[in-house]
């Protein structure tokens, strides 16, 4: 094969459903390990355990973060389980590589109060600021990617029935999901202005809107409010918490931001220790409280 690391790129696109995003991380990574071999004049394919290690402990301490080294880990053992599976290697040097214990983050969402306000109030004005309003109220109503967002068409809406149809979303999982009246009004405020059909959202050229606009759309508004490095993750995670923290199981926030595992939903589970009691005194039948005895009835009642 001329270049293993393409066929390996390919192969996740087309029979694993990877993302571009993932696509681009797990590229890079590949090609750094690629300039470490040449260093020592090897090809990916001649890498013993030795080499791989040298690489990863070059790289971690370039960006030491434990979740990034884990990352690369990860992409180097699944090049050489393909390389194995397509018989370009008789082993796979990368099953003893060890990954850093990547800590349990608790996902960074916003309060009520300021969601409420990144998305009603959104920088920029006239044909913009319907654009951005209705981008933000989607991220925040629907809990999409952003990547799910700047793939959607006009003819993904369902304004009838307050849904959106997300053909594109992680590991090539299409899905249904409400967005919400609040979001809905906008996206209709915003298709007035809109030009018919294509990419939901658009740029000045009246092209589709790119996930990188759209992360400085975000940005930009938080920096309005005061919240500086807005990420639009944090409206995805914000949607999911307030869900939760208002009744919804982990059940349908999983099937509304599109989990494959219930395991990456728990990560929302961090509502207040008053809102747990709440829910645990008013549905556990040991934990209502007791209805307070009245007066003994007297024999002449």
């Amino acid at each position: 094969m001329d270049d293993p690391l393409q066929g390996w790129l390919n192969y996740l696109r087309a029979e694993r459903g990877a993302g571009e995003e993932t696509l681009r991380a797990y590229g890079r990574d590949l090609r750094t390990l690629q300039l470490h071999l040449r260093d020592k004049e090897l090809e990916l394919l001649e890498a013993q355990v030795l080499d791989l290690r040298s690489w990863l402990a070059a790289q971690a301490r370039r960006a030491p973060a434990p979740a990034s080294v884990s990352r690369r880990a990860s992409a180097c053992r699944s090049f050489y389980r393909w390389a194995l599976s397509e018989g370009l290697r008789e082993d796979s040097p990368a099953e003893r590589l060890r990954s850093p214990r990547v800590p349990e983050t608790v996902p960074h969402f916003l309060s009520e109060a300021e969601a409420a306000e990144v998305v009603e109030q959104p920088s920029q004005q006239g044909w913009y600021l319907l654009r951005n309003k209705a981008l933000l109220e989607l991220l925040y109503g629907a809990g999409l990617r952003v990547s799910e967002a700047s793939s959607l068409r006009v003819e993904d809406l369902d304004l009838e029935e307050g849904l959106v149809h997300v053909r594109k979303g992680k590991g090539r999982k299409a899905r249904r999901v409400p967005v919400g009246s609040e979001a809905l009004r906008a996206l209709e405020a915003w298709l007035g202005a809109h030009e018919g059909r294509g990419p939901l959202f658009l740029n000045r050229y009246r092209e589709g809107l790119s996930a990188r606009s759209m992360h400085r759309i975000v940005r930009a508004s938080g920096r309005l409010h005061d919240l500086g490095g807005l990420h639009p993750h944090a409206l995805r995670h914000s949607c999911a918490t307030h869900m939760l923290a208002n009744g919804a199981d982990l059940r349908g926030i999983q099937e509304q931001l599109g989990h494959a595992s219930l395991s990456t939903t728990q990560r929302y589970a961090h509502v207040s220790v008053e809102r747990l009691l709440e829910v645990h005194r008013s549905a556990h039948p040991r934990a209502r409280r007791p209805v307070e005895p009245g007066p003994e009835p007297s024999d002449e009642s």
